[in-house]
């Protein structure tokens, strides 16, 4: 398993939140010692030279094998965090996402592997169940953004 730190400059991300119902498609995070610690929406690093949507479009071909379609407007969060004692910094594109691949809806596991071919777990997690004791849904401050900006509303009449 490999360890990662924060990066010592501003790091820019996109994130999907893809929905089932009241359900949000989240990675496991786990600590160094391989346990889960957190989720967080799947999504990635934003290239230079690449726009944010296309970053997403990329990440979810790279993770899932399918493409997405960017429901509703985005929005951005910055998030400052420590990890363990390393400060680490990101700007993050937030948007609601439409699978294409329809069968992931179906599937509570999805298995799929980084670019550095560790393997990483998603399942979809309800939101009443983060808002009370399920597991930490990271970025800080992405559930409180959710919760305030009825992300999990997509415009179904797109599909």
């Amino acid at each position: 398993m490999s360890i990662s730190l924060p990066s010592t400059s501003i790091r820019v991300k996109a994130f999907g939140l893809a929905w089932r119902d009241k359900a949000l498609l989240a990675s496991e995070i786990l600590n160094d010692a391989g346990e889960i610690k957190g989720i967080r929406p799947l999504g990635g690093i934003v290239e230079y030279g690449e726009i944010w949507q296309d970053a997403l479009k990329r990440e979810f071909l790279e993770k899932l094998r399918t493409e997405i379609i960017l429901t509703g407007q985005p929005d951005m969060l910055e998030n400052i965090y420590s990890h363990p004692d390393v400060t680490g910094h990101e700007i993050i594109f937030l948007s609601n996402i439409f699978l294409v691949d329809q069968s992931l809806y179906s599937q509570d596991v999805i298995q799929f592997s980084e670019q550095d071919g560790t393997m990483c777990t998603a399942r979809w997690f309800d939101l009443s169940d983060l808002e009370k004791s399920g597991p930490k849904l990271y970025p800080t401050g992405l559930l409180d953004k959710i919760k305030n900006k009825s992300f999990t509303e997509i415009d179904n009449a797109l599909f």
